[in-house]
């Protein structure tokens, strides 16, 4: 009690001592030494045992419910409705008035893209844009990035985009119109976790017992997440008329929401590294393309011109995303599962 005094003082709540506790490496078995079977019961005997100031300490819950603002209802909504915009505006433009709808279209997509990820349910309490940055990129490969890599893998591109799917360099919008789209079914899935693993926090008496019901919640997210991006690329795939593109969209997806999940319960160091492996990793598949046309660099073009032949310019991204969205998964089922990550959540998660 003397070393995690500080800890007790603050506390409203026992479940606040128990997931402090978690945080600092106390476990059941550790509990069991002070005469208690869990650290819940330890936790309450040291909230008992801790005088506080009744008056600076209101009785209300500790673990408040996560509640749907109508700024963040807005900006989730704001990227998808942008992005509608600009794709409507390639249709039904042409020629030099088409790559500026392109250009302008491109740089507020972004921009919105930014405001909901700082400000809205999916931010991170940091408030930093390093990986807003990086998500970006991903966006900006999942526009350009498949035509870009086929055009330099048959000898090109010979001229500059034209904002369209036929050009020498080939945009293909229907999965960033999907992925934009989808900022308000992986807000909403994101708070609907937050919600229901302050339930079970609640209802928990034991460190693993929480963590063991959490698992199932964390992968049921993700899952209700992919099936709702499904139906959006297959809703802008036919009406756009472009061929679909589920596996790189559905690993591109997956990873930006397990991203977005750890950030905004407090883990960021991982999806920083993941998210800039995974954007390295389509850079440098098209940089090995074009260094190999110096001389004496034929070799380096070897492996992607490889996966390019053998599976198409989809094999980039998706094994890119594909392999981030399994690391941060498996991250993810070990911290953002602990009593701690939501616990020191509050209303902004």
């Amino acid at each position: 009690m003397h070393r995690h005094r500080d800890l007790c003082e603050r506390a409203v709540d026992p479940l606040d001592i128990a997931a402090g506790l978690e945080a600092h490496g106390i476990t059941d078995r550790t509990a069991s030494r002070f005469l208690h079977r869990d650290v819940f019961s330890l936790a309450e005997e040291m909230y008992a045992r801790v005088p506080r100031d009744a008056e600076s300490r209101p009785g209300a819950p500790a673990l408040t419910t996560p509640r749907a603002r109508v700024d963040w209802i807005l900006l989730a909504l704001l990227p998808g409705a942008i992005c509608a915009t600009a794709v409507t505006a390639l249709h039904l433009t042409h020629g030099q008035s088409r790559l500026i709808a392109a250009a302008v279209g491109t740089l507020t997509v972004a921009l919105a893209v930014r405001a909901a990820l700082a400000r809205g349910p999916l931010a991170g309490k940091d408030r930093t844009h390093a990986t807003i940055t990086r998500i970006t990129w991903l966006l900006a490969y999942a526009l350009l990035g498949d035509g870009l890599l086929q055009a330099a893998a048959t000898g090109g591109p010979d001229a500059l985009p034209t904002g369209t799917a036929e050009g020498p360099w080939p945009l293909t919008t229907a999965p960033v119109l999907a992925l934009t789209l989808s900022c308000v079914p992986a807000a909403w899935c994101a708070h609907l976790f937050a919600v229901r693993a302050r339930r079970k926090l609640s209802a928990s008496r034991a460190l693993e017992e929480f963590a063991t019901s959490a698992k199932p919640l964390l992968l049921g997210t993700v899952a209700l997440y992919l099936c709702a991006l499904t139906a959006l690329l297959t809703l802008t795939t036919t009406i756009l008329n472009e061929p679909p593109a589920y596996p790189q969209t559905l690993t591109l997806g997956a990873l930006l929401l397990l991203a977005r999940l750890l950030t905004t319960h407090g883990f960021t160091h991982a999806p920083a590294l993941v998210l800039t492996a995974a954007a390295s990793a389509e850079a440098t598949a098209l940089a090995t393309l074009f260094a190999a046309r110096l001389p004496g660099c034929a070799l380096l073009a070897t492996p992607v011109q490889t996966l390019v032949d053998t599976w198409g310019p989809a094999a980039i991204p998706t094994i890119a995303c594909g392999a981030g969205a399994l690391t941060l998964l498996l991250h993810a089922l070990r911290t953002v599962t602990r009593a701690s990550a939501h616990a020191r959540a509050d209303d902004t998660c």
